[in-house]
Protein backbone atom coordinates (compact mmCIF):
# COMPACT_ATOMS: atom_id res chain seq x y z
CA UNK A 1 0.00 0.00 0.00
CA UNK A 2 1.28 3.48 -0.85
CA UNK A 3 2.03 6.11 1.76
CA UNK A 4 0.52 9.58 1.33
CA UNK A 5 2.98 12.41 0.69
CA UNK A 6 1.90 14.31 3.79
CA UNK A 7 3.20 11.46 5.96
CA UNK A 8 6.45 11.11 3.97
CA UNK A 9 7.46 14.78 4.19
CA UNK A 10 8.97 16.06 7.42
CA UNK A 11 10.23 19.62 7.10
CA UNK A 12 11.87 19.43 10.52
CA UNK A 13 14.24 16.71 9.23
CA UNK A 14 15.01 18.26 5.84
CA UNK A 15 13.50 20.97 3.64
CA UNK A 16 15.02 19.42 0.46
CA UNK A 17 13.06 16.98 -1.72
CA UNK A 18 13.54 15.26 -5.07
CA UNK A 19 10.32 15.20 -7.12
CA UNK A 20 9.75 13.15 -10.27
CA UNK A 21 6.86 13.56 -12.69
CA UNK A 22 6.42 11.04 -15.51
CA UNK A 23 4.35 10.98 -18.69
CA UNK A 24 1.92 8.13 -19.25
CA UNK A 25 1.12 5.90 -22.25
CA UNK A 26 4.56 6.30 -23.84
CA UNK A 27 3.85 10.00 -24.38
CA UNK A 28 6.73 12.32 -25.14
CA UNK A 29 7.20 15.44 -23.08
CA UNK A 30 10.21 16.79 -24.97
CA UNK A 31 12.42 15.83 -27.88
CA UNK A 32 11.59 13.79 -30.95
CA UNK A 33 9.05 11.01 -30.69
CA UNK A 34 10.41 7.99 -32.62
CA UNK A 35 6.91 6.57 -33.14
CA UNK A 36 5.25 9.63 -34.69
CA UNK A 37 8.36 11.50 -35.83
CA UNK A 38 7.05 14.71 -34.25
CA UNK A 39 9.38 17.01 -32.36
CA UNK A 40 8.21 18.27 -28.96
CA UNK A 41 11.34 20.22 -28.00
CA UNK A 42 9.31 23.44 -27.62
CA UNK A 43 7.60 21.95 -24.55
CA UNK A 44 10.81 22.13 -22.53
CA UNK A 45 10.40 25.91 -22.30
CA UNK A 46 6.78 25.42 -21.16
CA UNK A 47 7.93 23.23 -18.28
CA UNK A 48 10.65 25.66 -17.20
CA UNK A 49 8.24 28.63 -17.32
CA UNK A 50 5.63 26.72 -15.30
CA UNK A 51 8.20 25.87 -12.61
CA UNK A 52 9.21 29.56 -12.42
CA UNK A 53 5.56 30.61 -12.18
CA UNK A 54 4.88 28.18 -9.32
CA UNK A 55 8.05 29.22 -7.48
CA UNK A 56 6.72 32.78 -7.43
CA UNK A 57 3.48 31.58 -5.79
CA UNK A 58 4.72 28.98 -3.28
CA UNK A 59 7.41 29.20 -0.62
CA UNK A 60 9.34 26.57 -2.53
CA UNK A 61 12.70 27.22 -4.21
CA UNK A 62 14.04 25.20 -7.13
CA UNK A 63 17.59 24.01 -6.47
CA UNK A 64 17.94 22.04 -9.72
CA UNK A 65 15.77 20.54 -12.43
CA UNK A 66 16.07 18.27 -15.46
CA UNK A 67 13.47 18.02 -18.20
CA UNK A 68 13.87 14.66 -19.93
CA UNK A 69 12.00 13.29 -22.96
CA UNK A 70 9.25 11.63 -20.87
CA UNK A 71 9.72 12.89 -17.30
CA UNK A 72 11.04 15.69 -15.12
CA UNK A 73 13.25 15.75 -12.04
CA UNK A 74 13.02 18.70 -9.68
CA UNK A 75 15.10 19.25 -6.56
CA UNK A 76 13.24 21.70 -4.33
CA UNK A 77 13.65 23.37 -0.95
CA UNK A 78 10.55 24.18 1.07
CA UNK A 79 11.03 27.51 2.86
CA UNK A 80 8.71 27.08 5.84
CA UNK A 81 9.81 30.25 7.71
CA UNK A 82 9.09 32.34 4.61
CA UNK A 83 5.67 30.71 4.19
CA UNK A 84 4.72 31.41 7.78
CA UNK A 85 5.86 35.04 7.50
CA UNK A 86 3.42 35.84 4.67
CA UNK A 87 0.27 37.74 5.55
CA UNK A 88 -3.11 36.46 4.39
CA UNK A 89 -3.29 39.34 1.90
CA UNK A 90 0.04 38.29 0.39
CA UNK A 91 -1.12 34.67 0.10
CA UNK A 92 -4.30 35.81 -1.66
CA UNK A 93 -2.30 38.03 -4.04
CA UNK A 94 0.00 35.12 -4.92
CA UNK A 95 -2.91 32.74 -5.56
CA UNK A 96 -4.72 35.25 -7.76
CA UNK A 97 -1.57 35.55 -9.89
CA UNK A 98 -1.87 31.83 -10.54
CA UNK A 99 -5.63 31.29 -10.81
CA UNK A 100 -7.10 34.62 -12.04
CA UNK A 101 -10.43 34.21 -10.23
CA UNK A 102 -13.61 35.44 -11.85
CA UNK A 103 -15.96 37.70 -9.92
CA UNK A 104 -18.85 35.87 -8.25
CA UNK A 105 -22.32 35.96 -9.70
CA UNK A 106 -24.41 38.80 -8.17
CA UNK A 107 -26.86 36.34 -6.60
CA UNK A 108 -24.20 34.00 -5.20
CA UNK A 109 -23.82 33.65 -1.45
CA UNK A 110 -20.56 34.92 -0.02
CA UNK A 111 -17.99 32.14 0.45
CA UNK A 112 -17.41 30.73 3.90
CA UNK A 113 -14.30 32.05 5.59
CA UNK A 114 -11.43 29.62 5.54
CA UNK A 115 -9.53 28.93 8.68
CA UNK A 116 -6.18 30.68 8.94
CA UNK A 117 -4.42 27.32 9.22
CA UNK A 118 -5.74 26.28 5.80
CA UNK A 119 -4.21 29.25 3.98
CA UNK A 120 -0.93 28.79 5.87
CA UNK A 121 -0.70 25.15 4.89
CA UNK A 122 -1.06 26.03 1.18
CA UNK A 123 1.94 28.38 1.23
CA UNK A 124 4.55 25.63 1.34
CA UNK A 125 2.51 22.61 0.25
CA UNK A 126 4.90 20.44 -1.77
CA UNK A 127 2.13 18.08 -2.87
CA UNK A 128 0.01 20.89 -4.29
CA UNK A 129 3.09 22.40 -5.95
CA UNK A 130 3.89 19.15 -7.79
CA UNK A 131 0.27 18.59 -8.82
CA UNK A 132 0.07 22.07 -10.33
CA UNK A 133 3.41 21.67 -12.09
CA UNK A 134 2.22 18.52 -13.86
CA UNK A 135 -1.33 19.74 -14.41
CA UNK A 136 -0.38 22.51 -16.83
CA UNK A 137 1.18 20.06 -19.27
Amino acid sequence: MTTPRKSQICLEETPYYHCVSRCVRRAFLCGEDPFSGRNYAHRRDWVVERLKQLTAVFAIDICAYAVMHNHTHTLVRVDKPQALAWTHEEVIARWTNLYHPTPPHPTARPPARRRQADSGRARGDLSRYRDLAAQAL
